[in-house]
């Protein structure tokens, strides 16, 4: 099975999705996709977070808005 079949049998297993669907939080190790779509199309893409990547991009996106909004606070 090629690396493209084995991420969308991922993708459509209803087991690596927790939450709600427009939140679409995706966990799977079989996965390679760092960044997959969600399952409702207009709410957009998450983060595979079971890739150290994935994670890493959560926090630093995270640590990043704590970085502006800290700035923006300091400037006004």
């Amino acid at each position: 099975m090629e690396q493209a079949e084995i991420n969308q049998c991922e993708w459509g297993n209803p087991e690596n999705w927790s939450g709600p669907k427009w939140l679409g939080v995706y966990f799977s190790k079989k996965d390679s996709r760092i960044w997959v779509p969600k399952p409702v199309a207009y709410t957009g893409w998450t983060l595979n977070l079971a890739h150290s990547s994935g994670v890493a991009c959560l926090f630093t996106m995270f640590g990043l808005a704590l970085l502006a909004a800290v700035a923006a606070g300091r400037y006004f």
